[in-house]
C-alpha cells in the first residue's frame, strides 16, 4: 500500500513508510530492553506476533471537528502531529475500513454546505464537537455518532437522511447525537439521542456474541485480540474446577472465555458501564458462572471472600496500582498471566512482583496495532 498522503502531518501513525519487518524488530527490542533496563529475569523472550492484518484493522474512530490555521475552513480527523490545536481532515486513513473514509467525508461536507460551526477548546462556542465511527467487524454493523454542544439549528433529519443514502458495504444499524456542553475536550455524553436505529452494534469474538453500546470500551482490533486471547489462555495449566478472577475485565470478553473453561470467574472493573454490559453480554451468552462487580480492583479484591486459583490481569496503560500488586501477591496463586498494553508499566510492576518470589516465566510481544507505537505483551508468571 502507497504511503498515506498525510503521513506527515497526521499524529495518528508512526512507522508510514517503515518496511514491516522493521516495525516488528522495533518492537520487539524495546520490550526486551525495557525488560533488561529493570533487570528482569524473563526466561523465554518469544518473537513478535505479527498482526493478522496490517491494514484496514480499527473497529473505531474518535475524530474531532476543527480547523487546520486559526480561522481556516472546518476540518475533521486527527490532531496534527505536535499541534494539539490542528485537526487534520484523514479522509483517506489506511486503519480502517473504506467506510469510515466515506461517512467522514460525507459529514464533514454535510456540515460545510450548511455552515455549521466547530466547537472553539477556547472560547467554548461552537456546535460540532466530534464524530464517532464504530463496526462489527464479524457482523458488519456500522454505529455513527456525531457529538455536537446544545446549540440550536443541527438538522437532525438532514444528517439521517444523508448517512443512509450512502453506498456502504456495511450495514448501518444506528445513527446517534450525542449532545455534550462539557469544557473539557473529550467526549462526554449529557444526552443522547436515537436519531435512527439503535444505540448499539453486535460483534463476536471467540465464538462468543457481544452487544458493544455507544460507549462501551471494546478491543479495537478484533482478529489480532482472538489471537492474543487465545495464546493467553492456553498458557494455564487446567482450568477444571478452578476459580479464576480477571483483573480490570473491561466489558468481559476474556471472562467469559474463561468462563467456557473455569467452574467460576470473577470479572472485576471500575467502569460501571462496562460492567453492566459484560452482565448483558454473559446472558446473551448463555454464562452463569462468571460474576461481575463494579469497583476500584483493590477495594473488590480486599472485600470478596472468594480465593483466586489463577489470577489474569489486563490492566490500563498506567499498570497496576501498588496497593492492588500487594493484594495479587498476597493470594500466591501459582499463576498470573499479565497482559499488558504498555511494555513500560509491565516492566515496573514484574520488578515489584519478581522481588516478592515471582518469577516470569515467558514473554510474547503482539503487534496489534501495526503503523503505530503501540505493543501488546502477555507474560506467565508463576510462584
Amino acid at each position: 500500500m502507497e504511503i498515506c498522503k498525510d503521513s506527515k502531518v497526521c499524529g495518528g501513525c508512526v512507522y508510514q513508510g517503515v518496511p514491516y519487518g522493521e516495525q516488528l524488530a522495533n518492537k520487539a527490542g524495546e520490550v526486551r530492553r525495557l525488560l533488561e533496563e529493570k533487570d528482569i529475569d524473563y526466561g523465554a523472550l518469544s518473537p513478535i506476533e505479527p498482526a493478522p492484518d496490517r491494514f484496514g484493522y480499527r473497529n473505531k474512530m474518535e475524530y474531532t471537528f476543527g480547523d487546520m490555521e486559526k480561522g481556516g475552513p472546518t476540518t475533521l480527523g486527527m490532531h496534527k502531529k505536535k499541534h494539539f490545536m490542528s485537526i487534520v481532515t484523514v479522509d483517506e486513513c489506511q486503519l480502517v475500513h473504506d467506510d469510515f473514509n466515506q461517512v467522514l467525508r460525507a459529514v464533514l461536507d454535510f456540515v460545510t454546505a450548511r455552515g455549521y460551526s466547530h466547537y472553539h477548546k477556547k472560547t467554548h462556542k461552537g456546535l460540532m464537537r466530534h464524530l464517532i465511527v464504530r463496526r462489527g467487524v464479524r457482523t458488519g454493523e456500522l454505529l455513527v455518532n456525531v457529538v455536537t454542544s446544545s446549540e440550536e439549528g443541527f438538522d437532525e433529519a438532514g444528517f439521517v437522511e444523508m448517512l443512509r443514502a450512502l453506498p456502504l458495504k456495511s450495514k448501518l444499524i444506528g445513527i446517534l447525537r450525542t449532545v455534550n456542553d462539557r469544557l473539557a475536550d473529550a467526549v462526554y455524553c449529557d444526552e443522547l439521542k436515537i436519531l435512527f436505529g439503535r444505540d448499539y452494534y453486535m460483534e463476536e469474538v471467540l465464538g462468543l456474541r457481544f452487544k458493544v453500546s455507544a460507549f462501551s470500551f471494546f478491543q479495537t482490533n478484533v482478529a489480532a485480540v482472538e489471537n492474543l486471547y487465545s495464546y493467553a489462555l492456553d498458557l494455564i495449566d487446567d482450568f477444571e474446577g478452578k476459580t479464576v478472577f480477571d483483573l480490570y475485565c473491561g466489558t468481559g470478553t476474556i471472562t467469559q472465555t474463561l468462563a467456557k473453561k473455569a467452574k467460576k470467574v470473577i470479572g472485576i472493573e471500575l467502569v460501571e458501564e462496562a460492567v453492566e454490559s459484560a452482565k448483558a453480554n454473559a446472558a446473551l451468552n448463555g454464562l452463569d458462572n462468571c460474576k461481575f462487580i463494579a469497583g476500584d480492583v483493590f477495594e473488590v479484591m480486599n472485600s470478596l471472600a472468594d480465593k483466586p486459583d489463577v489470577i489474569v490481569v489486563d490492566p490500563p496503560r498506567v499498570g497496576i496500582s501498588p496497593d492492588a500488586l500487594d493484594q495479587i501477591i498476597s493470594y500466591g496463586v501459582d499463576q498470573i498471566v499479565y497482559i499488558s498494553c504498555n511494555p513500560k508499566s509491565l516492566a515496573h510492576n514484574l520488578y515489584y512482583m519478581q522481588y516478592y518470589g515471582y518469577r516470569v516465566v515467558s514473554v510474547k510481544p503482539f503487534d496489534n496495532f501495526p503503523g503505530t507505537k503501540h505493543t501488546e505483551v502477555v507474560v506467565l508468571l508463576s510462584q
